[in-house]
């Protein structure tokens, strides 16, 4: 999708002195267009949350576009499970090893895989704060009869060349069979990852009950501490 310069501005909560003050800085991601400055949504989303910016509320709460149903976040992290003491000793280990635990029967795993590690040579999918959000950019490739989100916790960090240079200790890993599901979920993960309470427990690694718990209160609009 070919987002203008006021969309943009909406989809980060920020005014639109502040886009063209990153575009002349080179610190966004943007294209021209016939002399007119536009961004592709995964390259925005993926910056924000890279950088760490609060999205627009609108871009958790909003409707569906043409009234689709989208899934709900706490029911792509109920598929895709929540797991414990995940052992890997580097960036390429911890891929396997997510994609190891994912509910993806229909796909192929090795190929997968291979998906994730050349998204990972654009730029790591480490956001900060010790979580990383591997996943597809281009997921119509992917035959998944439901979109999941899965949460590993890693028995020990591994660099993850991320955005702050700390390891990686907690992964979300995203798949999906269609664009629009895909932003739709990362749009969402990245706000909630703005949320204090679902934020810290997911740090704390809360039971599984408690995280889940946390995602349908901020899908319900709740406040966190």
């Amino acid at each position: 999708m070919n987002l203008t310069v006021q969309d943009a501005a909406r989809m980060l909560n920020v005014s639109e002195r502040a886009i063209y003050r990153w575009i002349r800085e080179k610190s966004i991601p943007v294209h021209r267009v016939s002399d007119h400055y536009r961004f592709h949504r995964a390259e925005l989303l993926e910056w924000a949350t890279s950088h760490g910016m609060r999205l627009s509320s609108d871009e958790f709460h909003g409707p569906a576009a043409n009234g689709t149903t989208m899934p709900k976040l706490s029911d792509a992290l109920e598929a895709g499970g929540i797991h414990y003491g995940v052992v890997a000793s580097d960036r390429e280990s911890l891929l396997r090893a997510v994609v190891d635990v994912m509910p993806i029967e229909d796909v192929d795993r090795d190929l997968l895989y291979d998906f994730f590690l050349a998204r990972e040579a654009l730029g790591s999918t480490g956001v900060g704060d010790g979580i990383a959000i591997p996943h597809v950019r281009n997921p119509v490739v992917l035959h998944v009869s439901h979109p999941s989100i899965t949460l590993c916790f890693l028995e020990h960090p591994v660099d993850f060349q991320s955005v702050d240079d700390q390891p990686v200790h907690t992964v979300f890993s995203l798949v999906s069979g269609t664009i629009r599901a895909h932003l739709y979920l990362l749009s969402r993960l990245s706000f909630a990852l703005h949320d204090p309470s679902f934020k810290e427990a997911v740090l704390r690694r809360a039971p599984r009950e408690q995280i889940l718990a946390e995602v349908r209160r901020v899908e319900a609009g709740g406040s966190g501490s």
